[in-house]
């Protein structure tokens, strides 16, 4: 792999802008060599041969060994400095200005020469990359030391904390200034050594971070204790609340009626969610310190490379001297993260994981799942079985021409309902599919948008890989589903066979709630707390996961409604005959629209939770567009249950109101689209797919399948040759494929965001809050 390509793939996606523009640096130097040879004397060329038959031919010099040749250029360095000097081509300066850092400035000394307008430009633009590069990493730096300040003050009232929970008595005495061992039987002592450890540990790693010599200067030395060790300052205890993060719907509720910062109890299990907090406040601060680093590294490698490609192209000797600079600069001569990086693994090490190193790397560093040729075996497996059912029941319809059967009003209506709850559910996960392998193409962050963990984030074939598997499932079920009603031998069976469908949606359901560590148990739990989270909306913080599901769940409106039908079927109805009445029921009706508003009532909320904490006005602006569509779909299900012109006239205003605005909000807000002044007329300026046609098509086909809408309400169900059932799957499919867009294109403008900002990590709560007032 080029070194471009491979500079491009080790970024970290929301700093690209930081880093050195290597690919533009290049074809600076590609335009240099296009002129040298332009006008390149003949001489030159014809010299070329020569040269590099010099090369060969020492290639048989005798060897001259390996400590003789060093100590041969060492005794000529007198010479050699002032070869250089004659030969220098380049003078960098650092030129210091008001109010910022000194910035490095180079002198091209051979401006004169033909081509070298073209150099100059060269030198400049190295220039500004350097400087930019120089600049972010200082700033980036200064961050992650504020940080560690503020991990260290975490630290030391978590240590606190921890003394007073398990040993109160040998604080207080410590705080008398009193030896502990002297107050503790002999059996506790060693305990009690270990403890102080942790305390000095800690308190050293303070200094070591804060790198405050004045301060550490003035500690006062005569209240260590007799065994070596100052014991923790319980006093700071005194300015320090916890903040509470409320983990429970009955936890919101309480934090409502009083403040989000509270006294500490000095529980056990107040000191077990203070250590959860700060070890996932440490693994996150690990891996900044980790890309931090790599940043640094890349962009040091990156202008090596490019310095030696400007050597070998100008045949000049200017890299030595540059590659100087930046080895002295803050850039290259900087180590305060690799001493984080040291301090951060010792401390986790030693406090979270009882001194496991393999364990505790295992955490700081987990290790990303690799796809492995079994997953795609089994894709391929059960994606072909899959294909051979959908042919082989065509032919079974087609063979027994069940399509004009007399019974086939009944099937479409009891049957084809319970099998289409599949259909929606592996469409959606194959739309997921591609939308992972598009992200992961045109590097969108997808696993840090949606707050995976590390290493748990599915890959296109992980999610190919379950639905294919689902689907093969349900076309088998279906299959014997139709082979036992037709075969004679196996009809008199009417209880077993309307049951398969049954069984089907217990396994699944068996299968996502699985404790067990198998079929992706992570990413199950992960979906599943972020549902609950939704059917919880207003009683949990909205996270960015919480409201895309909770959008995923509007386009899958029928299948809610499918899921109340299996209710209906196998409880109210006479499944054994393959008949109900539950339908014309008015609690079914009333329960037709109410499961159908929940997904859109979870997002009004949502946005209204938002609006409260953000005091942010589009989340209002968002709220109204989704009560518009709950009143909108309220109007349309009762059109469709009592007909009449008045319901068709209330529906088609509010199905029109509500298709405009969520048409709006999806090309505008959500996708950043339609902007007149930008770059790229009526798109935006930041574009990640390279054709703007894609974009184009996006916003045509979003407002074509938004209009899908209106197909209620016009009546457009009349004209088609499909049954009702039939033709409303197909509405349901085309909504999901729109979502499947609207995914797309919505994490790509959220990316950019990122981008803009340089926003590459979570931030995570800490569990300690300093009372500044207090401490004063």
């Amino acid at each position: 792999m080029k070194f471009g390509k491979e500079f491009t793939s080790q970024m970290v996606h929301e700093w690209q802008e930081a880093y050195m523009d290597y690919n533009y640096l290049k074809n600076l130097l590609k335009d240099l060599l296009d002129f040298k040879k332009k006008n390149a004397p003949l001489s030159e060329v014809a010299a070329t041969p020569e040269g590099s038959l010099k090369r060969r031919i020492s290639m048989y010099r005798a060897f001259s060994g390996l400590q003789s040749r060093y100590t041969s250029f060492k005794g000529s360095s007198g010479n050699n400095n002032n070869n250089n000097h004659e030969d220098e081509v380049i003078l960098v300066n650092t030129v210091q200005q008001e109010g910022s850092q000194g910035h490095h400035q180079t002198m091209f000394l051979m401006s004169s020469e033909e081509g070298g307008e073209y150099e100059m430009i060269f030198f400049k633009r190295l220039d500004d990359e350097f400087n930019k590069v120089s600049t972010f990493y200082k700033k980036k730096v200064g961050q992650v030391k504020a940080e560690a300040d503020e991990l260290s003050k975490q630290m030391d009232a978590l240590i606190a904390l921890r003394i007073m929970v398990e040993k109160p008595s040998i604080e207080m005495h410590s705080a008398q200034g009193m030896d502990p061992a002297s107050v503790v039987p002999l059996h506790l002592r060693s305990q009690l050594r270990s403890h102080m450890e942790v305390i000095q540990e800690v308190e050293m790693s303070s200094e070591e971070i804060v790198e405050d010599e004045s301060t550490s200067g003035k500690r006062d030395t005569t209240k260590m204790n007799p065994m070596g060790f100052r014991p923790a300052p319980v006093g700071i205890l005194d300015n320090v609340k916890i903040n509470i993060e409320p983990a429970t719907p009955i936890s919101t509720l309480k934090n409502v009626i009083k403040s989000s910062k509270s006294d500490l109890s000095f529980s056990r299990q107040e000191l077990r969610k203070a250590e959860e907090q700060i070890r996932m406040a440490f693994v996150e601060f690990y891996q900044k310190l980790r890309l931090l680093k790599n940043y640094s590294f890349l962009n040091v490698l990156a202008f090596s490379k490019i310095m030696k490609k400007y050597d070998k192209i100008t045949s000049r000797k200017a890299s030595k001297s540059y590659l100087e600079m930046i080895d002295k600069s803050y850039l290259g001569s900087s180590d305060e993260v690799a001493k984080l990086v040291e301090r951060v693994e010792v401390t986790f090490i030693k406090h979270f994981v009882n001194g496991n190193r393999r364990k505790g790397m295992k955490s700081l560093r987990p290790q990303a799942k690799r796809d492995t040729h079994r997953v795609t075996f089994f894709m391929g497996m059960f994606s072909g079985c899959s294909i051979a059912l959908v042919a082989a029941i065509a032919v079974v319809i087609r063979a027994g021409n069940l399509l004009e059967h007399k019974d086939r009003g009944q099937y479409m209506d009891n049957i084809f309902p319970l099998y289409s709850l599949f259909g929606y559910i592996v469409l959606h996960m194959l739309m997921y599919a591609g939308n992972v392998y598009y992200w992961k193409r045109f590097r969108v962050n997808y696993p840090f948008i949606f707050g995976f963990k590390q290493g748990t984030a599915l890959g296109y074939r992980q999610v190919l890989l379950l639905a294919s598997g689902l689907s093969l499932l349900a076309l088998a079920a279906a299959f014997s589903h139709l082979d036992m009603d037709m075969d004679p031998k196996t009809r008199k069976f009417e209880t077993l066979t309307e049951l398969i469908p049954l069984t089907l949606v217990i396994v699944l359901i068996i299968i996502i709630f699985c404790p067990l560590n198998i079929i992706y148990r992570s990413s199950r739990f992960f979906l599943l707390r972020t549902a609950w989270h939704c059917l919880c909306a207003p009683l949990y913080k909205v996270t960015l996961p919480d409201f895309i599901l909770a959008d995923q769940l509007t386009s899958q409106v029928q299948a809610i409604r499918s899921l109340q039908f299996y209710v209906c079927y196998y409880v109210w109805g006479n499944f054994k005959t393959r008949s109900n009445k539950c339908q014309d029921s008015s609690v079914y009706k009333i329960l037709y629209i109410v499961v159908a508003i929940i997904p859109f009532w979870s997002r009004f909320i949502q946005c209204l939770r938002r609006l409260f904490e953000e005091k942010d006005s589009m989340q209002g602006l968002n709220g109204l567009k989704y009560f518009s569509t709950i009143v909108a779909l309220v109007m349309k299900t009762l059109y469709s249950q009592k007909g009449g012109t008045f319901w068709r006239v209330m529906a088609a205003s509010t199905s029109g109101v509500t298709t405009v605005a969520n048409t709006y909000w999806d090309l505008v807000i959500d996708w950043g689209l339609l902007q007149r002044n930008s770059k790229n007329p009526w798109l935006r300026d930041k574009l990640l797919v390279p054709h703007k046609i894609v974009y184009f098509v996006a916003i045509v086909l979003d407002i074509i399948l938004r209009l899908v809408w209106m197909q209620l309400v016009l009546d457009i169900k009349e004209l088609s040759f499909l049954h009702e059932k039939a033709f409303l799957a197909v509405v349901a499919c085309l909504e999901i494929l729109r979502r499947g867009i609207w995914n797309f294109f919505r994490l790509e403008n959220e990316h950019l965001n990122n981008v803009g900002k340089y926003r590459a990590f979570k931030s995570v709560p800490l569990p300690f809050n300093y009372d500044e007032d207090k401490s004063q």
